[in-house]
């Protein structure tokens, strides 16, 4: 249960340090006091939105810290699935800068705001003066009528069924439409397959065909020097080269070395030239060879261009090309094999669909006979809050079958002797439609375990007899559960277990609000302000007594 709550820094509200009781606690004060904005504080501490402007005028920050105890076992299991600790107490904290950024606490640990959501939605159930429109939407209403039934689960596997029945339809109807256009896409795969295989693609071969012709290019130049140069010193064939020329001048001038002196030297000396000639051939010859001919190089240029071709034609890369060329194939194939897939997709889809149906009609009949004790449980609570001729019904529509069911659902209500029930919008005013929710709410009670509930303004429209009714009515649900209400009724204020008034002062500059526990004498003073505008009338006060007494 919520056991303190601190505000600083909220609106109005300064500082403010609040204990509840664990029974029924009511909150009462002048119109404007600042009671809306202490259910704001509850909110924003449960993780709902909240704006900057709630932070206190001239102040940097707002925080709102609530403190629980004797949470539910789920609620400490939740915890502990996000990682939280819990030693007996858990405290919640919601902090909000001036320029409207906000962190929130899990007993002091960092959290989102919607785990604090997550977390909060199963401590507190707040009830506001305008939820009652919650009773005007047909899925709320179903919805009530499944928590109370306790369907959850059988909800929950339905709509998984209906989920992989979606699914498959989805399945079905692509590949109907494929089916149809099977043809022309069988002839333009076809094309693309055969087209692109012509050409035995590989990945990386593009990067690899360019890396080779780069190497081809170079090495048919230095191959193109080293042949001339060799060609030039020793010839390829019978044609003049530098060693056959020096060969013939040192075999004329050997022929007169004896005629002419120094002629035998420079023969020798050039017998040595061409020794060393003959040496720098050979090695010239060793480096030559045809690795790179210039058939190669054709042919890793007639590559690339088809390479560029095909890039050119289908608008993508080499590599994103054989990606495609695997996918057109495995299309291709489905295609081909695709009146057998669909059979077996409609063969599945046939099965899911009894499966679903079976499943409807199943949690239709549940639904009609949770209704009937919904109905029987609202009725009795609505008669006890003086609504005697009260006659409240589920009307159940066969409808298209959904996420949701089959069932068109919708609360019909008749409040008078005589009239047929109609949808609740049309008969219900006011103070019946925050009776009916009253009732709903401490019916939906026995289906949850949420330890506590708030209730804003649920007497809105209400007075006299039917006043006591609904503070009795939370007398008795505070016997459950803890129950926070804000009441502008004196009939509902005096069935407090513990009364906080809510109370607004100024001062020359500044207005503010405060939060206090009231005891039997200012009680009374309370509730007589309450009944009649005034504290001090003896009457007033000696019924305020009357009230206090009778409530307790």
């Amino acid at each position: 249960m919520l056991k303190e709550l601190d505000i600083e820094n909220l609106a109005v509200i300064e500082k403010a340090a609040i204990s509840f009781c664990d029974k029924l606690n009511v909150f009462s004060g002048e119109t404007g006091a600042g009671k809306s904005i202490l259910i704001g504080g509850i909110n924003a501490v449960l993780g709902g939105r909240i704006g900057r402007d709630i932070v206190r005028t001239g102040e940097s920050k707002a925080v709102v810290t609530a403190l629980f105890d004797d949470i539910p076992a789920h609620v400490i299991e939740k915890l502990e699935e996000n990682g939280y600790s819990y030693d007996g107490e858990l405290l919640l904290q919601r902090e909000i800068t001036a320029d409207g950024k906000g962190t929130a606490r899990i007993n002091g640990k960092i959290a989102t705001a919607s785990v604090l959501k997550e977390i909060a939605s199963r401590l507190i159930d707040i009830h506001g003066q305008h939820d009652t429109a919650i009773l005007m939407s047909t899925d709320n209403q179903r919805q009530i009528l499944d928590t109370y039934g306790g369907l959850e689960d059988k909800l929950k596997e339905y709509k998984e069924v209906f989920r992989e029945f979606s699914h498959i339809s989805k399945e079905v109807k692509s590949l109907q439409l494929k089916i149809e256009d099977r043809e022309n896409r069988i002839a333009e795969l076809t094309e693309k397959v055969e087209d692109i295989e012509s050409y035995d693609l590989k990945q990386g071969e593009e990067a690899e065909v360019s890396a080779q012709l780069e190497a081809a290019r170079s090495f048919e130049e230095i191959q193109k020097a080293l042949s001339s140069a060799y060609a030039g010193i020793s010839g390829y064939d019978e044609g003049e080269s530098a060693i056959s020329l020096l060969q013939s001048a040192s075999s004329e001038l050997e022929k007169i070395s004896d005629k002419v002196e120094g002629i035998g030297e420079l023969s020798q000396r050039l017998s040595g030239i061409l020794i060393d000639l003959e040496d720098i051939g050979s090695e010239v010859s060793k480096n030559i060879n045809d690795e790179y001919s210039p058939e190669n190089v054709s042919m890793l240029e007639n590559r690339k261009s088809d390479l560029l071709l095909l890039k050119r034609r289908y608008r993508m890369e080499i590599d994103e090309l054989t990606e495609a060329l695997s996918n057109w194939k495995a299309e291709l194939e489905q295609l081909k094999t695709g009146d057998d897939a669909l059979e077996e997709l409609n063969e599945r889809r046939r099965e899911l669909a009894e499966d679903v149906k079976k499943r409807a009609q199943e949690i239709s009949e549940l639904r009609k006979d949770a209704a009937d004790r919904l109905v029987k449980a609202i009725t009795e609570e609505l008669v006890f809050l003086d609504m005697p001729n009260v006659r409240f019904v589920f009307d159940f529509q066969r409808d298209k079958i959904t996420s949701a069911g089959m069932d068109k659902i919708e609360m019909l209500i008749s409040v008078n002797k005589g009239e047929e029930p109609k949808p609740m919008n049309k008969i219900a005013s006011g103070g019946e439609l925050s009776r009916i929710m009253l009732a709903v709410k401490n019916v939906l009670a026995s289906a949850d375990d949420v330890p506590t509930m708030i209730f804003d303004e649920i007497d809105t429209g209400i007075s006299g007899r039917a006043a006591h009714k609904v503070g009795v009515k939370l007398y008795e649900i505070a016997r459950k559960r803890q129950v926070l209400c804000v009441t502008h009724l004196a009939q509902i204020a005096a069935m407090g277990d513990r009364h906080l008034l809510i109370e607004k002062q100024s001062d020359e500059s500044r207005t503010y609000t405060n939060v206090h526990a009231l005891e039997f004498e200012e009680r009374k003073r309370e509730i007589a302000r309450i009944i009649s505008g005034e504290s001090d009338s003896e009457i007033t006060l000696k019924s305020a007594e009357e009230l206090l007494k009778r409530g307790k």
